[in-house]
């Protein structure tokens, strides 16, 4: 039995039972990939079925505004993700009729849909003969066949293609696909991988040559910027409070935030008390602040440590654009944003 068979046989016994393996529907797989960049299948199934209930087609899921459909994904990250989702639904439902583009290539024009993404669509919904390479996939082939080319490197990542387009089963790709997929997250893991049952152990090059934990090969990582915020949570009278819209391009783009400083240091209260904070979104003549949190509360992202703080502000009024405190739960934020509100007690 040749490596393509193994893993359809492996998969028709070993398979999890998702919602979007039971269609071919391109809409929900389109919905389930983007979900699944960069995000575990446990995280991603309940905003997967979130999703579903809520804009049950791309219709519903063009009507939306990008703020509600920032807000259910909310705690997902990555959030131009979901920008992307919403900008697509809208181009395929008022340029395409509503109907997804049937094939790798057109697919590959979406916005959001890289070639993973455009492979993964073209085969589970069209039976494209499409490869799939994914984490999953770079890690299954790498050890099996002991390429010790970088993955994320330009040519890892053209070697690794052209390889799973050769290995693809012609007759079943969409099954083949899911199957070198699941077998990467099951059987072929990152750590501890499952080499004692594995019906490849025989012909795996890492494992013979024991190199299983040293593939595959990644270059290494762009460099980590440490940046400290400091959130002002201004509280009047009236129990309102400030919140604003991030417009700049970036990470949290659109997500709501309290008013925003950044220093090039984590401050103490009397640093804070020293800073001008009629440039900090509101000019009064007198506060009464405190400091939420004594120490930093680090939030780590892909290529960011953002040091944070929050300063809890009272004043006697806000201005015209104050909003009740009770309201911030309907905003989409950032989870380090949404954290502070769950547990601060205003």
């Amino acid at each position: 039995m040749d490596f393509k068979h193994k893993l359809i046989n492996w998969y028709s016994t070993n398979k999890r039972p998702l919602p979007w393996r039971e269609t071919n529907n391109p809409y929900h797989i389109w919905l389930s990939e983007i979900i699944l960049q960069q995000t575990q299948v446990k995280q991603g199934l309940p905003y997967y079925e979130a999703f579903i209930n809520k804009y049950p087609t791309i219709y519903d899921l063009a009507k939306a505004s990008e703020t509600a459909v920032l807000k259910l994904w909310q705690g997902l990250g990555y959030y131009s993700r979901a920008r992307n989702l919403h900008t697509t639904a809208k181009h395929i439902v008022n340029n395409l009729e509503g109907e997804f583009p049937d094939n790798y290539k057109d697919l590959l024009q979406l916005k959001g849909v890289g070639d993973y993404t455009a492979s993964a669509i073209a085969s589970f919904a069209f039976n494209e003969v499409a490869a799939v390479v994914d984490g999953n996939v770079y890690r299954v082939l790498s050890r099996y066949f002991g390429i010790e080319t970088a993955i994320n490197s330009t040519k890892g990542i053209k070697e690794f293609k052209t390889l799973a387009t050769t290995l693809i089963d012609k007759e079943n790709p969409a099954t083949y696909n899911q199957a070198i997929m699941e077998f990467g997250a099951l059987q072929c893991k990152p750590k501890n991988p499952n080499c004692s049952t594995c019906p490849l152990q025989i012909s795996c090059v890492a494992f013979q040559k024991k190199k299983v934990d040293a593939l595959p090969v990644k270059q290494k990582k762009t460099k980590i910027t440490t940046k400290y915020f400091n959130f002002l949570v201004y509280i009047d009278n009236n129990h309102n409070t400030l919140f604003e819209k991030r417009d700049t391009k970036g990470i949290w783009q659109n997500l709501y935030q309290f008013p925003l400083i950044e220093s090039n240091k984590s401050l103490n209260s009397e640093e804070f008390h020293l800073m001008d904070l009629d440039n900090s979104f509101l000019k009064v003549n007198s506060v009464d602040y405190s400091l939420y949190n004594e120490t930093d509360i680090v939030h780590k992202l892909s290529h960011q440590h953002l040091y944070t703080k929050f300063w809890v502000i009272m004043v006697e009024e806000l201005p015209i654009d104050a909003i009740p405190i009770e309201s911030l739960i309907k905003y989409p934020t950032p989870v380090l944003i949404s954290d502070f509100i769950e547990v601060f007690k205003f």
